[in-house]
């Protein structure tokens, strides 16, 4: 028969146990992920080449109940051209479920009621059908992305004068660079910083609508998977969710250590980043 002092340290211990376990399940809770936020280039595919593994590693994610978005902020092209590539490169996904940086900018101008001057690619005007400002009236907003065909003199010129109006600046984004399969190229950023200059005015900037893609979905139960340590990571990051940074695309040794906080976690490749993401779902 049990003292009454043993009883109680049995019903201690037990208490203990209790406590220690429901902590673990806590734990748990919290490392649970739910979402998932895919940069493209540089993550996926660069240009029209898939990163090695990434086509297999996206079927496994698949198989599971995640809520699983594309969210990318190119500007080269339009969503019905990346998903294009994308499809042709062996990549299953939805043309819905590309959360595109562009069709940002759209919601925005038409909120505003803007009649832009468009400095984009031709690959991604169709998604500004019936937006840009006609031929006989003066832009109210000069919209920029990822363009080197407008990146001349007379067209920068030109933007530099509505500006100089009282036009406004909207960068849809403002990179330094990217990659391409012959190495590193220029992005929006220095042209979009050359004519703030000039014209003494400041960007407004889209960036990459990671609050879109969310849904209703908490961000700390998601995670943002990207080579941009500042737009795809730091972004992420700032908004909540949980940021994997992987060393293919535009990343360089040490961009790591570039933002603060640092990554949530860093991997080879998006491969890596999804076997992470397996072990944390229901």
């Amino acid at each position: 028969m049990h003292s009454s002092s043993s009883l109680r340290k049995h019903t201690l211990e037990v208490t203990k146990l209790l406590f220690a376990f429901n902590k673990i399940i806590d734990f748990n809770k919290k490392k649970m992920i739910r979402g998932v936020l895919i940069d493209l280039s540089g993550t996926l595919h660069i240009d029209n080449q898939a990163i090695p593994g990434c086509v297999e590693a996206l079927k496994r994610l698949l198989t599971k109940k995640l809520h699983i978005k594309f969210v990318t902020n190119t500007t080269k092209e339009s969503q019905r051209v990346l998903y294009e590539r994308l499809i042709g490169l062996g990549f299953q996904v939805n043309k819905a479920d590309i959360i595109s940086s562009l069709g940002a900018t759209r919601i925005l101008l038409e909120k505003r009621n803007l009649k832009p001057m468009l400095m984009l690619s031709p690959e991604a005007l169709e998604d500004f059908e019936g937006l840009a400002c006609p031929l006989n009236d003066t832009p109210n907003a000069v919209v920029i992305g990822l363009a080197p065909t407008e990146f001349h003199y007379n067209r920068l010129n030109e933007a530099f004068r509505y500006l100089q109006g009282g036009a406004k600046l909207i960068a849809i984004h403002a990179g330094k660079y990217y990659k391409r399969n012959d190495g590193l190229a220029l992005g929006p950023g220095c042209f979009v910083k050359g004519l703030e200059y000039s014209a003494q005015c400041t960007a407004e900037l889209v960036g990459k609508p990671n609050k879109t893609a969310l849904g209703n979905l908490p961000p700390e139960e998601a995670v943002m998977i990207g080579d941009d340590v500042s737009d795809d990571i730091l972004g992420a990051m700032n908004a909540g969710l949980k940021g994997y940074l992987v060393q293919t695309g535009k990343y360089k040794m040490g961009d790591e250590q570039k933002i603060t906080p640092p990554p949530t976690a860093v991997f080879p490749s998006f491969v890596e980043a999804v076997d992470e993401i397996l072990l944390h779902v229901e």
